[in-house]
């Protein structure tokens, strides 16, 4: 399942699989502050990168503590396919009175801007803060696919930008944003597509 759409130079893939078989520059890891892994998308990419990852992680935490929410950091990808793993943090939801918007999108803003500073021109990421942190799907993938093409537009930098999807319902749920935010998707697989 495949959906991608032209933005600026780049291309915005939508695909429903598993982000630690993504072979891209960088994946980004749904992290939390502790950068310590965790459960869900966090807990598996710790589990396929291996030890390396962790003891880069724990060097960043020695030097700046915790990463606050929205913030992002880069480390090595260890085992991964991947070379780099780019570490965000997304809000909890709160029902969207704590500026859980704001905070989603500097998760997406800062970790682009992270990959354009190292140069890099593939990057792959998850569906930040949907899956424990309960922020709502669609209202996720506004956010999220209007940064992605505001900063594709105004910065440019990137070639490919994916968005690892794990469920088909998740797919069909950013599709369908997608279609609304971007248009009609110049390349699109799957069921109702």
């Amino acid at each position: 399942m495949i959906a991608r759409w032209r933005v600026g130079d780049a291309d915005v893939v939508l695909v429903r699989g598993d982000i630690t078989r993504e072979r891209v520059d960088a994946i980004v890891n749904a992290a939390n502050s502790s950068l310590m892994g965790g459960g869900g998308v966090d807990g598996a990419i710790h589990r396929a990168g291996g030890p390396a990852i962790l003891e880069d992680c724990r060097r960043i935490v020695e030097r700046i503590g915790r990463l606050p929410a929205g913030e992002a950091v880069i480390t090595g990808a260890g085992e991964l396919p991947a070379r780099h793993v780019i570490h965000t943090v997304g809000p909890v939801w709160s029902g969207g009175r704590r500026g859980e918007d704001d905070t989603l999108a500097a998760a997406w803003r800062h970790s682009l801007a992270l990959a354009r500073r190292h140069d890099l021109r593939t990057i792959a990421f998850p569906a930040i803060s949907t899956g424990v942190y309960r922020f709502p799907i669609d209202r996720a993938a506004r956010i999220a696919l209007d940064v992605v093409a505001d900063e594709l537009r105004e910065h440019g930098g990137l070639d490919v930008v994916r968005v690892v999807l794990f469920s088909e319902s998740d797919w069909r749920a950013w599709v369908a944003v997608a279609r609304e935010r971007l248009g009609e998707p110049v390349e699109s697989t799957g069921p109702g597509t």
